[in-house]
C-alpha cells in the first residue's frame, strides 16, 4: 500500500494534509524518514511512526453511533447535515459511510463502517436482518393491529410489507410500542402505522441484527464496536 494512502486510511487527513505531514518531515518508516507518499508498505510488517508515534493500522473501522435527529444517514450533501458531521476529523478521514439509513427524524442505532461487504451483508434483502424500533403513536395501539402487523399489512403503494413482531408498552391515546421488521423499505414503520390510521410521533431505532444500542452513549456519541460485538455481525 502506498504510504500516502495508509496515512489518509489511518485518519492523518485528506491527501493534501497527508502530503504536508509528510513534507514536514514526521513520517518514518523502519527508521528511515520518507516525504514521498508513492513509496509502497506492507503496513501490517513495516514500523510507521508520525510525530513520534506508531501507527496502528485497521483495514476495516466499525462504528456504532446513537444517532440525534436532524441529521441524515449520507456522507455529503450540500444542504443538511449528515451523520458523518458528528465524527471527528481522523474519524472521517477513513471512508466511513452509514450501513443503512435513518430519517432525518429518526434516532438511535446506525452503523457506520467502510467495510463493504459486511455492509451489504446487512442490508441485503435476502438476509431479512431483524431490525427494533420503540415508537410513540398518536393513536391507541391495539391487539387488533398487532395481528395485521404479524400479517403484513399494504401500504399505499400497494405492497405488501412481511410479517412484523409489534409488541404494544403502554396503550393510549398516545402509545408506546416496540416493531421489529425484517426488511427496510422507504419510510417503512411510519408507512405500517398510517396503513392502519395512526401516526408516529417520536421513532428510535434499538437494535440492527444481533447488534443493540449501548444505553451509555448519548445522542450524538459513537464508539467502536467491541470484539464481540463484531463477531456477532461477522457470524
Amino acid at each position: 500500500m502506498r504510504l500516502d494512502k495508509l496515512l489518509a486510511n489511518s485518519g492523518f487527513g485528506t491527501r493534501t494534509e497527508v502530503k504536508k505531514l509528510l513534507k514536514s518531515g514526521l513520517v518514518y518508516v523502519d527508521g528511515k524518514m520518507y516525504k514521498d507518499g508513492s513509496i509502497h508498505v506492507d503496513p501490517e510488517k513495516s514500523n510507521v511512526i508520525v510525530a513520534g508515534e506508531s501507527l496502528v493500522y485497521k483495514e476495516f473501522v466499525y462504528i456504532m453511533m446513537n444517532k440525534p435527529q436532524g441529521y441524515i444517514s449520507a456522507t455529503e450533501d450540500q444542504y443538511l447535515k449528515t451523520v458523518l458531521d458528528l465524527l471527528a476529523p481522523e474519524d472521517i478521514a477513513k471512508g466511513l459511510f452509514p450501513a443503512g439509513r435513518l430519517d432525518r427524524d429518526t434516532e438511535g442505532f446506525l452503523l457506520l463502517t467502510n467495510d463493504g461487504q459486511l455492509a451489504h451483508q446487512l442490508l441485503s434483502p435476502k438476509k431479512h436482518v431483524p431490525k427494533t424500533y420503540f415508537a410513540r403513536i398518536d393513536g391507541e395501539v391495539t391487539e387488533e393491529d398487532i395481528e395485521k402487523f404479524k400479517n403484513g399489512v399494504i401500504l399505499e403503494d400497494d405492497y405488501e410489507t412481511k410479517p412484523a413482531d409489534l409488541v404494544i408498552l403502554k396503550s393510549g391515546v398516545v402509545s408506546e410500542i416496540e416493531l421489529t421488521i425484517t426488511e427496510g423499505k422507504f419510510h417503512q414503520v411510519k408507512r405500517m402505522f398510517e396503513a392502519v390510521d395512526k401516526k408516529v410521533l417520536f421513532l428510535k431505532r434499538l437494535s440492527m441484527g444481533k447488534l443493540k444500542l449501548d444505553d451509555s452513549l448519548q445522542l450524538g456519541e459513537y464508539r467502536e464496536l467491541t470484539d464481540s460485538e463484531l463477531n456477532l455481525i461477522q457470524n
